[in-house]
C-alpha cells in the first residue's frame, strides 16, 4: 500500500455547501500529500467539521471535486472511502464491546479478511497503545484511551488518508500530549488532516496550516513560516554593564531601543538587516557583558488574532 500511494493522497477543488438558504462553505480547494499532517485552524463555526465532512464523503458537497489517491469519491465513493481512516468529533465507539472486538469488528467493516483482521488489531493495539486494554469493555476506559480507539478504527486498514476532526478536546494534558505523539507519527506513513481550534496543536503537530474563516479558507502556509507571518523583527538583549541608551540606538541597523529594566532592552530593527552580530562584537569589545540574547516572535495566538482581523477588516470573509 505505501508504496502505491501518490504524491497527492488528497485533492479538493471549489467545494461549497449550503443548509437551505445558508452558503456555509465557500469555495475551499486544498491538497494533502503523502506524509504530510495538515492542521484546520479556525474558531468553532468555522465550518471545520462541515468540510472534513465532504472530504470523507459523510455530506456531499452542492459544488466541487474531491480525489482520494487520484479517484473520485463522488463518482466512486466505496473505492475512495477505502482509502479514508475518519475518527469524527465524537467517537463512533459500541460501549458494550471490549476493544479487541471492536476493533475487529471495525477492520471487517473496511473488507479485512479474518486473518488480516487479527494481525491488524495485534499491530494497531500496539501503535495506539491500547495493549493493556484489549479485554475491557469501552465503556468503561477513560476519555483518553476511548479517544485511542477511536484513532484506532480510523487506521486499523492502514489507510492513505486519516481525518481526525478536534482528536484532543476534551482531554487533559497528560492524554493530549500522547494523542499528539500519536498524531505525528501518523504523519510518518500516512497522510492526515486534523481540525482543532488549540493553536498548541498546530505548533506540536502540523507540517502546514490552512485557517478557516466564515466557510473559507483564508490562509495557508507552513507552521513555521505562519509563526512569522507580520511578525516583529527584533530581539530582547540583557547587559550586565549597559551603556548609554544612545549608544545603542547608534548601532547600524538598529532602528530603536526601548529599555525594560536596568539591564535589559527591546531592540528592533528592519526585517531584512539584523544588527545582532555587531551588537555582539561591540558588547565584547566595550565590555557590557552580555547575559542574553533572545529573538522576538510572535505567539501563534497573536498570529491567528493577527490574520483573522486583517482579513475581515478586508471584507474577504463576508
Amino acid at each position: 500500500m505505501p508504496n502505491a500511494t501518490p504524491e497527492i493522497t488528497l485533492s479538493a477543488r471549489n467545494l461549497s455547501r449550503r443548509f437551505g438558504n445558508h452558503q456555509v462553505i465557500h469555495n475551499v480547494s486544498l491538497e494533502l500529500r503523502r506524509g504530510e499532517v495538515l492542521g484546520l485552524l479556525g474558531h468553532n463555526g468555522a465550518g471545520k467539521t462541515t468540510t472534513l465532512q465532504m472530504l470523507t464523503g459523510c455530506l456531499l458537497p452542492d459544488e466541487g471535486k474531491i480525489e482520494i489517491c487520484g479517484i473520485d469519491l463522488l463518482r466512486r465513493p466505496m473505492l475512495a472511502k477505502a482509502h479514508i481512516g475518519y475518527l469524527p468529533e465524537t467517537p463512533p465507539l459500541y460501549r458494550e464491546l471490549s476493544v479487541n472486538d471492536y476493533l475487529i469488528f471495525a477492520a471487517r467493516l473496511r473488507g479485512m479478511k479474518p486473518g488480516a483482521a487479527a494481525e491488524a488489531l495485534i499491530q494497531t493495539r500496539q501503535r495506539c497503545g491500547l495493549d493493556a486494554v484489549g479485554k475491557k469493555i469501552i465503556g468503561t476506559l477513560s476519555k483518553g484511551y476511548q479517544q485511542r480507539v477511536g484513532i484506532a478504527q480510523a487506521i486499523i486498514h492502514r489507510p492513505a488518508v486519516i481525518v481526525l476532526d478536534e482528536p484532543t478536546v476534551g482531554l487533559d494534558p497528560t492524554q493530549i500530549r500522547d494523542i499528539r505523539t500519536l498524531i505525528r507519527e501518523l504523519g510518518d506513513s500516512s497522510s492526515v488532516i486534523l481540525s482543532t481550534h488549540l493553536l498548541g496543536e498546530v505548533q506540536s503537530v502540523c507540517d502546514r496550516v490552512e485557517i478557516m474563516q466564515h466557510g473559507k479558507l483564508i490562509y495557508g502556509d507552513t507552521s513555521a513560516r505562519m509563526q512569522k507571518y507580520g511578525g516583529i523583527s527584533g530581539f530582547i538583549i540583557s547587559l550586565r554593564n549597559p551603556p548609554p541608551l544612545s549608544e545603542l540606538e547608534g548601532i547600524a541597523g538598529v532602528g530603536s531601543v526601548e529599555q525594560l529594566s536596568a539591564t535589559q532592552f527591546r531592540v528592533l530593527h528592519a526585517p531584512d538587516t539584523n544588527p545582532s552580530g555587531a551588537l555582539l562584537t561591540l558588547a565584547e569589545r566595550q565590555g557590557w557583558q552580555l547575559e542574553q540574547l533572545t529573538p522576538l516572535q510572535a505567539t501563534l495566538e497573536e498570529v491567528f488574532t493577527r490574520i483573522t482581523d486583517e482579513k475581515n477588516a478586508t471584507g474577504e470573509t463576508s
